[in-house]
């Protein structure tokens, strides 16, 4: 695709419910975000509520793409965490196999699908966020999101000379704010507030260094309390992930 625009349209089933009426208007995303936080936590966490209200933080910084990814693994201990994906429980291995230290915990913020620190560490997340920044590559092809009646609209720049030439581009369907009263387990008693909670990942490409362009319906990634939509374009494959190259942001209503 290099040095050529790709066009293609995304028609992939994933369960959706119907969108809400969308106006036919266009609205761009935030561009030029300098991180992807990634935090993997858990209902049944008892240390895990500090780290979901700093992801509640940085959701309203523009220049920041904060998701909560929760896993499924702590299940056992006596609350089956409501929003839990296996997938995200994956992910977060297959980031911890490509950094080579096994580190599996929760809370844990991947930043910049590069570095993890402690998912309550304010300063360790903000520190990651500029060690990161500092790479070649990360966060550096633009990235841009629009609606236009009932779809998205998703465009990736052409980007020649980076290390990393080959990616996989997904797009992820956002609660932006989900309250769960949390009835057992190590949280017992408490209500607990979401923020920008992945429900679910669909792949839409793949990025070879070159501008491409897909078009994605949003009954394709809509379903019920889904409000927003990320898209992010990652070095490596679902299995082997990599920096996060660019990403973009948008409300849906």
């Amino acid at each position: 695709m290099t040095g050529m625009m790709a066009s293609k349209r995304i028609s992939l089933w994933s369960g959706a419910l119907s969108v809400c009426a969308i106006i036919a208007i266009i609205r761009p995303a935030e561009a030029d975000p300098r991180a992807v936080v990634e935090l993997f936590t858990s209902q049944g966490c008892s240390s895990c509520p500090p780290a979901d209200k700093i992801i509640g933080e940085l959701a309203k910084d523009p220049s920041v793409i904060a998701l909560s990814m929760p896993i499924d693994y702590w299940d056992y201990l006596g609350w089956k965490d409501t929003l839990a994906d296996k997938r995200f429980s994956a992910r977060q291995r297959a980031y911890s196999q490509m950094r080579g230290d096994r580190e599996v915990y929760t809370p844990q913020a991947v930043i910049n699908g590069s570095v993890h620190v402690v998912g309550s560490d304010r300063a360790g997340i903000e520190g990651a966020i500029s060690d990161t920044s500092k790479s070649n590559g990360v966060m550096s092809v633009p990235v841009t999101m629009s609606i236009s009646g009932k779809d998205i609209n998703v465009s990736i720049a052409a980007s020649e000379g980076l290390a990393a030439s080959h990616g996989e581009v997904w797009i992820c369907s956002i609660s932006k704010a989900v309250p769960i009263a949390i009835e057992r387990g190590e949280n017992r008693g408490h209500e607990i507030t979401y923020h920008n909670v992945v429900r679910n990942l669909v792949k839409i490409g793949d990025w070879n260094g070159g501008s491409g362009s897909w078009t994605v319906p949003l009954e394709n990634i809509s379903r019920d309390g889904v409000d927003a939509a990320a898209v992010y374009i990652q070095d490596g494959s679902r299995d082997r992930p990599g920096p996060m190259l660019g990403a973009a942001f948008t409300s849906l209503h």
